[in-house]
């Protein structure tokens, strides 16, 4: 694999690399993208059980189009107890969560990495990432920073009829429909139910401090507000909205990845004309 391609650095998966690679891309300074989504959480009865990680997954490759960064493999497992009734469900404690993405950045850290971005769709798993920056902003051994969805893509909110972005709503239905279509059961689109997440997208969007300390909820029981596990109007859904909701929230991550690694190799501004392909 070949680092400069046309004279620009190039994104690459981590998993593809070898260890040699791997360190050419780490001592190179790139930034690393760790993508966290639930592989195995209720999204009501009509999306699969990956629904946060497809989502999270697809972000960070539309992210290594447009910046240099070296992505690694998925995290499939975060803080995720509101849905833990649901079969198949399953949920770290934020103890253990906290622990797992501790050790993750510290072991990219201990190899030479100076640059990483936790690009987090769970909602629930916000609070043990933030304290894990607090930590690894206090020690001052690398520019840690985090993306969490809830907080970005506020552009497309006008394609949206639920402007809250309910768990398993026309948001998160949208966003599968633009990227596997064919995992969406479009026959069990459940109808609009009590919606308690109203208000929690109370933060500007972005990343432009590491250790952004974001406010949540307390969540409970999803089963306790929705039997089916889903909030919001999915009958709304469409794959176009969801190219709109993705593209938002890919512009909003680029964005402050650009403000938080602006030293980085190949994160200069954008010449005029927009970003070109990070990646071949």
């Amino acid at each position: 694999m070949d680092l400069l391609y046309r004279g620009r650095m190039q994104s690459a998966m981590l998993e593809d690399l070898t260890w040699v690679e791997a360190k050419a891309a780490i001592d190179a300074g790139m930034p690393v993208v760790i993508p966290i989504g639930a592989g195995a959480e209720a999204h009501g009865p009509h999306l699969p059980l990956r629904t946060d990680a497809t989502i999270a997954a697809g972000l960070a490759r539309r992210v290594a189009e447009r910046v240099p960064v070296l992505v690694a493999p998925l995290v499939p497992f975060g803080h995720d107890p509101a849905f833990v009734r649901f079969a198949g469900s399953q949920s770290l404690s934020a103890a253990t969560f906290a622990a797992l993405m501790r050790e993750l950045c510290a072991g990219f850290v201990a190899q030479g990495a100076s640059r990483i971005a936790l690009l987090n769709t769970g909602r629930s798993s916000e609070a043990p990432i933030n304290a894990v920056l607090g930590e690894l902003h206090a020690a001052g051994t690398a520019r840690v920073v985090a993306a969490h969805l809830s907080f970005l893509g506020c552009a497309a909110d006008s394609w949206l009829g639920d402007r809250d972005r309910g768990h398993a709503g026309e948001g998160e239905t949208s966003m599968m429909l633009a990227l596997d279509s064919r995992a969406v059961r479009l026959d069990r689109l459940p109808d609009r139910v009590a919606n308690r997440d109203a208000g929690v997208r109370a933060m500007p969007p972005g990343l432009a401090r590491p250790a952004v300390l974001s406010w949540s909820p307390g969540l409970g029981d999803a089963d306790e507000f929705s039997p089916t596990g889903a909030f919001g109007d999915a009958t709304r859904a469409t794959a176009y909205k969801g190219q709109k909701v993705l593209e938002a929230i890919v512009d909003d991550i680029v964005a402050g990845l650009r403000h938080a690694f602006a030293a980085a190799p190949g994160f200069a501004p954008p010449a005029a004309g927009g970003d070109q392909s990070a990646a071949r």
